[in-house]
């Protein structure tokens, strides 16, 4: 089976969105350019863990390398619901980050789930050591896009704003509460 490789170097438009109702919201990664669409789903968590982990490579990048950093936008951004048909290309399992010097950009790159766990890695591309001779993964399709840090800064703010428009943290356990409450195990079981 032949794996793809879904680039975007630089895409038109790279946003997190989600497709249905909050509490049973589907997460998406979506990239589009020279007249192509690719969304690939991911958790919630992913999300979160992938706006996170870029706002500390872009402040490395600064750090390491003296790399111009836009403030925090002060716009609202991209708002937009994804573009459709909102097809779902694979489901992400490992998100790689690095940050390339030469042409002062953002690489991510999303890999479908294979055997391993969902995960974040970040920095360099690091190499496991498998039994077979080709490179790990090599035969999961994947979705990689170059960001400038401008663009950056923008898809770590509208990806906040994605997690953030679920449901409301229960005061207490900070799970998620359903208009009907929740079973707060700080309650020992009795709904709030």
């Amino acid at each position: 089976m032949t794996h793809q490789v879904h680039a975007f170097e630089p895409p038109e438009r790279f946003v997190a969105g989600t497709v249905g109702p909050p509490g049973e919201r589907t997460f998406f990664l979506q990239a589009r350019g020279g007249g192509r669409l690719v969304s690939v789903a991911l958790e919630k968590v992913q999300v979160s863990l992938l706006a996170e982990k870029l706002e500390e490579l872009l402040t490395e990048a600064q750090r390491r390398f003296g790399v111009q950093l836009p403030e925090a936008a002060v716009s609202t951004g991209d708002n937009d619901p994804l573009d459709t048909p909102v097809d779902e290309e694979f489901r992400v399992g490992t998100l790689g980050l690095a940050f390339d010097v030469d042409t002062a950009t953002v690489v991510i790159e999303a890999i479908a789930a294979g055997e391993a766990e969902a995960e974040v890695e970040l920095g360099d591309d690091e190499t496991d050591t498998d039994d077979e001779d080709e490179e790990p993964d090599e035969d999961l399709d994947r979705l990689r896009v170059r960001l400038t840090p401008e663009a950056t800064r923008e898809f770590i703010e509208r990806a906040r704003r994605v997690v953030n428009a679920g449901r409301p943290p229960c005061p207490l356990c900070g799970q998620p509460l359903d208009p009907a409450g929740h079973l707060c195990p700080r309650h020992n079981g009795y709904h709030r």
